[in-house]
Parts: structure tokens; sequence; C-alpha cells
């Protein structure tokens, strides 16, 4: 309990910063982002508990990475993290999930997720913002990744790339658990409003 109530002083903190280095009122980054102007209150106080759709809608829209949002101040040159030291950020109905690693410096950062799907057990995603790119690699098992509405199977020891401002779902299929390691290229960031 007292980790994650770090972790969401951490959000509320970055959530603040990023909101005040791009220039946006609260209002209006509730409107672009289509979180509402009371979860942003709360989120912004460390009140409530955000899911994923809501922090990527936050993270899509202020134009950084989803870890932005839950990282604190940077540790060193090299960062190694250990897949059982981050808690899942999405857990499936039948035990999948999903967790954030780790994501680049720079102007232009790379997210880095675990994920696992069980069989029949899938994620639709929200569009991201223009310029978004995900790359999925299949460890194990078996994928149906949906793009637009259109299904292509992704097998174990294949890879395949996309544009992510496209509606898209990830699904476990086959008969095994699929693990797969995910990477979303972020464009660079929005410059501030004036």
């Amino acid at each position: 309990m007292v980790e994650t109530a770090a972790a969401l002083r951490t959000v509320a903190r970055n959530v603040r910063a990023a909101r005040t280095r791009a220039g946006l009122s609260l209002e209006e980054l509730s409107r672009r982002s289509q979180v509402s102007k009371g979860a942003l209150v709360a989120l912004e106080k460390a009140q409530g508990n955000p899911n994923l759709a809501t922090l990527v809608r936050l993270a899509d829209t202020l134009g950084i990475s989803v870890s932005a949002l839950m990282q604190g101040p940077p540790q060193g040159r090299v960062r190694i993290v250990a897949a059982d030291a981050v808690a899942p950020l999405w857990t499936g109905e039948r035990g999948g999930e999903a967790r954030l690693m780790l994501t680049t410096s720079g102007p232009a950062p790379v997210e880095v997720w675990r994920w696992r799907l069980e069989p029949g057990e899938e994620y639709p995603s929200h569009p991201h913002q223009a310029g978004v790119v995900e790359t999925v690699s299949v460890t194990s098992g078996r994928m149906v990744l949906i793009v637009d509405g259109v299904e292509h199977t992704v097998e174990a020891g294949h890879t395949a790339t996309f544009d992510g401002d496209a509606p898209h779902t990830y699904r476990g299929s086959g008969t095994e658990t699929c693990s797969l390691i995910m990477t979303v290229h972020l464009p660079p960031g929005p410059a501030p409003a004036t």
C-alpha cells in the first residue's frame, strides 16, 4: 500500500509538471485527453486509481511516455529493471498482464513493455497520437494483432510493427500463453502552448 501511495504521488507530480510545461489548463487537458476534469483534479492531488487507458490518454495528449508519468528522477547512466520489480499496469480476466519495463530518454523516447496474454484474452487499445509506432515481438505462443479491424496472426519468433494511431487490439491465440515484448516509439513531444 505504501508503494502504491508513493507511485500515485509520483504520477500526480509528473502529470502536473507536464501539464504546466505544455501550458495547458486542467480544462484544456481534460478536453484534449477525454479524461474528466474531476479525475484530473483528483489525480493531481494523488487521489484515485488511474487505469492504463487513462494514463495512455494523458501521456499521448502531453506528448510524453506513460513511464515518464510514473518515473522518479533518473538514477544513473545504466538502468536495469527486473520484471518482478515492476507492477502490472493491466491485468486481464484470465491472468494476462502488461508491465511497462522502462522508457528510453531523449526527444523521441521508446517504451519497452512485457506482455502475457492467455488464450482468448484481449486488450483493446485506443488510437495513440499521430507518429506513434508500435512493434510486437512474440517470444512464445501466438497472438492475433487487430489493427483498424484487420486481423494478423503473429507466431513465436515473429515481429510485427504498425502505426499506433489506429484502433488496435492484442489477443492471445492458440492453446498456450503468449509472451511478447512490445516497444512503443513515441514522436518528439509537442511545443509548449502559447
